[in-house]
């Protein structure tokens, strides 16, 4: 019933049964015998009903929209999640001619043919049917499933036969894509955003598997040599490197206004807002994930390569669990080493730059040292959930707290935290980077010489199918466990650090942005 036949409704079954049905003398002469005094009707017997105003719940509007393509059938507007479509009565759309139910024609169908349903912002077809479903020519296959982007074209039966063309209500217009990154990938939502453009999840037509599909856009540089040189640098890397704790790509493409880079997807996101979620990380879950990134950055630094730009956001995570697998990413800052040159650009996010990026950027430059630091900015926010330098941490200015070497642990933060794993923040992070711990000597460590995360560790980052002789690279072996030598290097830093002498009058650091 809607909102107003109950509004006009309500009134009349309030009367008494002797008025039920008394036509007009129930209407305005009955409000004038009471207002005379007739004791006919009591004045709240006569008195006009107002009703509050009963609101209307808003209407669902469709998601898709499937157009006929052949006579018989009919539109169909996707307002809920799934609907099953077949020669069954019980089908949500049943596939028969309203006008000649006894039609042969529609006996090539299944009782029950295939589902359209949606998850999130995607839209899949599932195929039941044992004649074949058809998107835009490609067979579905029993009981499997593919995405179902704007204008696809439903095939049943037959390739040739087309029923429907879908109208993806919802999406954005994918026209402006390379025809072969269409003819490949079905684009969906974006997952994440940067400087040089988005990410977007796509699903490879033929598998239905998941993908990142990086957009960088010319547009959003000053100049679009700048673009080009980020971008086919990127490339570069992603094309030569070959580890299983960094992003691999899968395809790449462009236009005149992008480039499209088809990376493979971590499903757990990145480390930014695992830590963030966590406030701080288990000791233990942060060496895993540490040791990988050891693992990757050795292997980049062994093929010439300094990343520059490692922060958690340029970490992700396979799954959701804490026992996973890590892969570095976003290799835009990165340059490829030639004939061991050093740097002379200052690039990178600031709070994880290391001091002789500042200091000597446009002079005698920097080298791969400048990763060891960020790996020590890296692991430090892993462990106390906060980044070390922070304007909130004295009166200077977080560079120049990173040129000195100032950093600031809060014990309620690392009282927990192992000696070692302190030893290996402390190593990393020394301004002198001539004194500077390496990464070959952190994976040498005590702190990492921990068994069972080295096994966990290694079972992880061992591609499936993969022989051992293979893992030479990819799995540095552990060192004999000795005792951590006392830190010369890291007293040059330290005289002003305030580490374990701070107390909680500092801002609360977990609820910082790190």
């Amino acid at each position: 019933m809607s909102a107003e036949s109950s509004a006009e409704g309500e009134p009349s079954q309030n009367r008494p049964p002797s008025q039920q049905g008394s036509g007009s003398s129930s209407g305005p002469a009955s409000a004038s015998q009471s207002s005379s005094g007739s004791g006919t009707l009591s004045s709240v017997d006569t008195l006009p009903v107002t009703l509050p105003s009963v609101p209307e719940e808003a209407e669902l509007q469709p998601w898709g929209r499937l157009l006929p393509m052949a006579p018989g059938f009919r539109s169909h507007d996707c307002v809920e999640d799934r609907y099953l479509f077949g020669r069954d009565t019980a089908c949500d759309y049943v596939l028969d001619d309203p006008e000649d139910r006894k039609s042969k024609r529609f006996r090539i169908y299944s009782k029950k043919h295939f589902r359209i349903y949606r998850e999130g912002s995607e839209v899949f077809v599932e195929d039941y049917s044992n004649n074949g479903t058809f998107v835009d020519g490609v067979k579905v296959g029993q009981n499997k499933k593919l995405p179902l982007t704007n204008n696809a074209v439903l095939s049943l039966a037959e390739q040739r036969n087309r029923v429907f063309v879908f109208i993806d209500l919802m999406s954005d217009d994918q026209s402006s894509l390379p025809r072969a990154l269409q003819d490949k990938y079905v684009l969906t939502r974006r997952i994440g955003t940067g400087v040089c453009g988005e990410v977007r999840l796509a699903f490879e037509r033929s598998t239905c598997r998941k993908f990142a599909v990086k957009i960088i856009n010319k547009k959003n540089f000053q100049s679009e040599g700048t673009a080009t040189r980020n971008a086919e640098t990127e490339i570069e890397i992603l094309q030569r490197v070959d580890h299983p704790c960094l992003i691999k790509t899968e395809d790449f493409y462009q236009t005149e206004d992008s480039y499209y880079i088809v990376l493979e997807l971590m499903e757990g996101g990145e480390l930014f807002h695992r830590v963030k979620s966590q406030q701080q990380l288990d000791e233990g879950v942060a060496k895993l994930y540490f040791y990988q990134m050891l693992c990757a950055v050795q292997y980049l630094h062994r093929n010439g390569i300094i990343h520059r730009d490692l922060k958690p956001e340029n970490v992700l995570l396979s799954s959701s669990e804490d026992e996973c697998l890590i892969k570095v990413t976003d290799f835009n800052q990165s340059r490829i080493l030639e004939e061991a040159a050093l740097m002379r650009t200052l690039c990178g996010t600031p709070s994880y730059l290391a001091p002789e990026v500042f200091t000597h950027a446009s002079s005698t430059g920097y080298g791969l040292a400048v990763d060891a630091w960020s790996l020590g900015v890296l692991l430090f926010v892993c462990l106390s959930g906060y980044a070390p330098f922070h304007e909130s941490f004295g009166e200077r200015s977080v560079t120049e707290q990173i040129i000195h070497g100032e950093f600031t642990m809060v014990p309620s933060k690392w009282r927990r935290v192992s000696n070692q794993a302190k030893d290996v923040v402390r190593k990393l992070l020394v301004v002198d980077p001539k004194l500077r711990m390496t990464v070959d000597e952190a994976l040498q460590h005590p702190w990492l010489q921990d068994q069972p995360m080295l096994q966990t560790a290694h079972r992880l980052m061992k591609p499936a199918g993969r022989g051992d002789e293979d893992d030479e690279d990819d799995a540095p072996s552990a060192a004999v466990s000795t005792e951590a030598e006392p830190s010369s290097a890291g007293s040059l830093n330290r005289k002003r650090e305030r580490g374990e002498e701070e107390e909680e009058h500092l801002h609360h650091p977990a609820k910082r942005k790190f």
